[in-house]
């Protein structure tokens, strides 16, 4: 038993060490874009491709590693995805032309595939009671974006943006060896070799997977689509320089990766829905407040003009993002909550698709964030995009829940007020049959 918890602990902190590496290096260009955008002289649209490029593919892969670490382990398939993005990575700082590191993008973000693979390997060496927390504790390498905020800056600013690809390169190799030195497998939680492709996937068809799908795009898909846009945000709308604006941005990813540990033991204690719609709420507050772009206004008075200025100082602004980040830590860690407790069999399956859905917002949004400002002018623009899609989901959740909550309420009822309602419903139908 000793020898098991072990094992347990070795595999939880490598895979969660490995996935904040690999973390850190999808979202690479959320900060060494800014040099290649003033080198290049790219428009907001441009940067916002070029920023979310990695991501595009790290969601594409999602389905297939999931569905490969299903059948050949976790540990092996983690190992390998490592080690093919070390080339394309080190390949960026000989890139010159836009397409070189669009291109390029596509294969860095194959670290990002990572998630799908290390979720279902973390999860199936833990009891059901504690899975939510374990993956919690994974899902924290999400902090891997706040520390490319930390390092990048000052490697870009002491050494020029071209050493960065160079120093993540050697980064990722060494996190994929000691990776596979203090990982473990166990063949049991391998899905048979008998199961044909056909079977894993079936569980597609399932309607709760698609709606995992859609709360997932926004816990997941904001949180990448912010994590890329906000240092480029405070560079734009404040006039900070590149070091205090990843600082800043900062304050989002980072309790947007660690607090999730906390979210899935939220999750374990109160339960998944309660958890995620009270995330919602919070998000649906917080992004009404950063959605007001600055204003000014005179507005003529009887003792004659007054000039007014609203909008949020840097301060309140870092603020509400701060909360946030911490909404949708908890909310990405009771997804899986969800998709632990309903499909314990084909979690690699179904993590990769939610994962996808996720992934795939993380890649429209900065792309929709720069099309916006470019078309409008208006840099709190990505907010009001952001409060519309909580919106829909808030709207889309409360019906499809609906049922479950009707059920858990009746359950809910005293045996007494029960047996009451049903004489109520009895006298009733008497008196109508009289």
């Amino acid at each position: 038993m000793a020898a098991q918890g072990n094992k347990q602990l070795s595999v939880l902190i490598s895979s969660t060490f490995a996935f904040t590496i690999c973390f850190a290096i999808w979202m690479m260009f959320a900060v060494l874009g800014i040099p290649i955008k003033a080198n290049l002289g790219l428009n907001e649209t441009q940067f916002g491709l070029l920023a979310a490029m990695p991501v595009l593919t790290g969601s594409l892969v999602r389905v297939p590693l999931g569905i490969w670490t299903d059948k050949y382990g976790g540990r092996i398939v983690f190992f390998l995805l490592m080690l093919s993005s070390v080339v394309p990575i080190y390949l960026i700082s000989y890139a010159t032309a836009y397409w070189h590191f669009l291109v390029l993008g596509l294969f860095v973000g194959l670290a990002g595939g990572s998630f799908s693979v290390g979720t279902p390997y973390v999860a199936r060496w833990f009891q059901q009671e504690r899975r939510g927390l374990a993956m919690g504790i994974f899902g924290a390498g999400n902090s891997g974006s706040a520390l490319t905020k930390f390092v990048a800056p000052a490697i870009i600013t002491a050494f020029g943006w071209q050493m960065l690809p160079k120093v993540y390169a050697g980064a990722m190799l060494a996190t994929a060896l000691l990776f596979w030195f203090f990982s473990y497998t166990d063949k049991t939680h391998q899905v048979s070799a008998g199961v044909p492709f056909s079977e894993q996937v079936k569980v597609l068809k399932d309607p709760r997977v698609w709606r995992y799908c859609q709360i997932y795009s926004v816990v997941f898909g904001g949180y990448v689509g912010l994590a890329l846009w906000m240092t480029k945000y405070y560079v734009s709308a404040y006039g900070f320089d590149l070091k205090l604006a990843a600082l800043l941005a900062a304050c989002f990813s980072l309790p947007g990766g660690l607090v999730r540990a906390l979210g899935g033991w939220i999750a374990d204690r109160y339960g998944a829905y309660k958890v995620t719609w009270s995330v919602m709420w919070v998000c649906w507050v917080c992004f009404f407040l950063l959605s007001y772009p600055q204003t000014s206004m005179i507005v003529q008075t009887v003792k004659g003009d007054l000039n007014l200025h609203l909008g949020l100082s840097p301060l309140m602004f870092t603020g509400l993002l701060f909360i946030v980040g911490v909404a949708m830590a908890i909310g990405k860690a009771s997804v899986f909550k969800f998709i632990s407790d309903d499909f314990t069999h084909n979690i690699g399956a179904v993590s990769g698709v939610v994962g996808l859905a996720g992934g795939l917002g993380g890649f429209v949004l900065p792309i929709m964030f720069g099309a916006l400002v470019d078309l409008t002018g208006i840099h709190s623009s990505a907010f009001m995009l952001l409060y519309g899609t909580v919106c829909v989901s808030l709207v889309w959740m409360y019906f499809s829940f609906k049922p479950r909550r009707a059920a858990r309420l009746a359950a809910a009822l005293p045996a007494s007020n029960q047996f009451k309602s049903g004489g109520d419903y009895l006298a009733a139908a008497t008196r109508r049959a009289s």
